[in-house]
Formats: C-alpha cells, sequence, structure tokens
C-alpha cells in the first residue's frame, strides 16, 4: 500500500478486502452520505472528505499523506488483514462461511470513542435515516463548523455544559438526558474512554455503563465502532433474531478473537435476506 499526494486529494494504491457502500453505510458509523458517483462524503475526526474507490485504488479528496498516516490509515483498519480473518473465522461455521463471502468489503472503522458513544445512544430504539438526521443537527447545532458548511463532532467538554433541554432541536426525545449525562460523566472524568482500550472486557463494558441509559447493546457497539474492541459482539433485536434462527446454541464468545468482525457479517447477510427468517 502507497500514498500519493495528489491536487488536493490523495491516492492510496493496493487497497484490498474494502467496500465504501458495505463498511461506510452500514450502521456502525452515521456521518457519511452516498454520492450519484458511488463516492462517499463524510466527516471524521474533524475532517471533512470525500472517498471514492477505483478497483484497488482509493482516493481521498481534501486530505494530505500527512492526513492518511495519522487519520485515515487508521480508521480504514488497513492493518488487518481482513482477507486472512474471513480465512479463518469461515471455518467456525458454515453460515458464516456464506455471509462472509456476501459482504467481504466491510471493515470495522476506528471512530472517535466520544462520537461512538453518542451515536450509538441516539441509535436506541431507532432507524439509521432519523439517527442520521439527529446526528447531523447534534453536529450543525453544536460541533465547530469546518468552512465547507460541514461540522465537527462536538466535544464532551461542550455538551457538558448544557442541559437536556438544550437539545431540543435535535428531536431526540428520551435521547437527551442520556447524551448530557454521557457528556458530563467523560468530561469530568468519571468514565475514562480512554481505559476502555485496555481494560479487561467486562470492566470496559462495566466503566460505559456507568451512563444513564447506556445498556449492554450500547456499551458492545462503542466498544467495537468507537474503541475497535474487536472480541465484541452487539446483540441487538435482530442479531437476537439472526443468532436463534442461524446459530443455535452459539454466542459471542464461539466467534472468537474476531468477534466483531463475524458480527458485522453476520448482521449485514441476515439484513439482506430476509427470507431466512
Amino acid at each position: 500500500m502507497e500514498c500519493i499526494e495528489l491536487d488536493n486529494k490523495i491516492k492510496i494504491t493496493d487497497v484490498h478486502d474494502l467496500d465504501l457502500a458495505q463498511t461506510l453505510d452500514c450502521g456502525q458509523s452515521f456521518r457519511w452520505k452516498s454520492q450519484d458517483d458511488g463516492s462517499f462524503h463524510g466527516v471524521a475526526y474533524g475532517k471533512s472528505v470525500t472517498v471514492s474507490l477505483d478497483k484497488t485504488d482509493m482516493y481521498i479528496e481534501n486530505a494530505t499523506a500527512d492526513d492518511f498516516k495519522n487519520i485515515w490509515y487508521s480508521y480504514f483498519d488497513f492493518s488487518l488483514d481482513y482477507g486472512k480473518i474471513r480465512e479463518e473465522i469461515s471455518t467456525i461455521h458454515p453460515v458464516l462461511n456464506e455471509a462472509a463471502k456476501y459482504a467481504p468489503g466491510i471493515r470495522i472503522l476506528r471512530q472517535e470513542p466520544f462520537e461512538a458513544l453518542c451515536t450509538f445512544i441516539i441509535s436506541q430504539n431507532n432507524n439509521i435515516k432519523r439517527i442520521k438526521g439527529i446526528v447531523e443537527r447534534l453536529c450543525e447545532n453544536f460541533g465547530t463548523p469546518l468552512g465547507d458548511g460541514e461540522f465537527a463532532f462536538p466535544t464532551a467538554e461542550t455538551l457538558a455544559k448544557l442541559s437536556p433541554d438544550d437539545l431540543a432541536p435535535l428531536r431526540a426525545g428520551f435521547r437527551n438526558r442520556y447524551i448530557i449525562d454521557a457528556a458530563q460523566k467523560v468530561a469530568n472524568g468519571e468514565v475514562n474512554l480512554e481505559s476502555c482500550f485496555t481494560l479487561d472486557y467486562e470492566d470496559a463494558r462495566a466503566e460505559l455503563m456507568k451512563i444513564t441509559g447506556v445498556g449492554k447493546k450500547v456499551a458492545d457497539c462503542t466498544l467495537l465502532f468507537g474503541m475497535h474492541r474487536i472480541e465484541a459482539f452487539p446483540i441487538d433485536v435482530w442479531m437476537k433474531r439472526a443468532m436463534e434462527k442461524l446459530f443455535p446454541n452459539m454466542n459471542g464468545d464461539d466467534f472468537g478473537q474476531y468477534a466483531g468482525i463475524a458480527q458485522q457479517y453476520i448482521f449485514h447477510y441476515s439484513r439482506m435476506h430476509p427470507e431466512l427468517f
């Protein structure tokens, strides 16, 4: 893999095991919008960019080689060999083998921890379109302008100064109280997001569950998508159905150290094959 700096964009060569739609529009991140030409425009780590793929060449507009080294290489999880991981986990169960073949371009994004925490609080009893709308309004109202009409995700310190009523423009309902509680506990150090990268898994989950409204599912999603704890195996209503129907008598532990990657293959495969249910 090589990063080549062009005019106001970068080209990354030899990119494999990445499908932008499967990765950016599958419900793990809520700040990417598909464009008519197949590219995706979004914001992460305070950077507003457009990404596209041409076979094994990836282009990131409004980015530099330093940005790739410091942000995007990690964000798209290019250090992991997903082809090798697919081969390994495909031996666990025949249905997982099929699921991995069906969506081989899914990667686990390495998102900002506080953003992941808040967006999965917002995701409770919600659908992707509405989640994206709430997240967009949150950023527009309280995030730093980036100069192109986009906004960075607001910091915990910014949101901690607000009350739930201040979030009324988001139209997020009961979730407003949870967002503010999360921001205040992160800002004052009561919840240490950084520690969740290295704590024993159960302790990391318990750390996040100190926040009002954060149960196992939101904690597991935050750990998987915000801390890259790829042993996490979030279970929502859909995954519960998929596990009962397709993997009876199995649980997340049975999928090993890459359970979170297996979970994404299963989630995507089962959503695209409702006839299985």
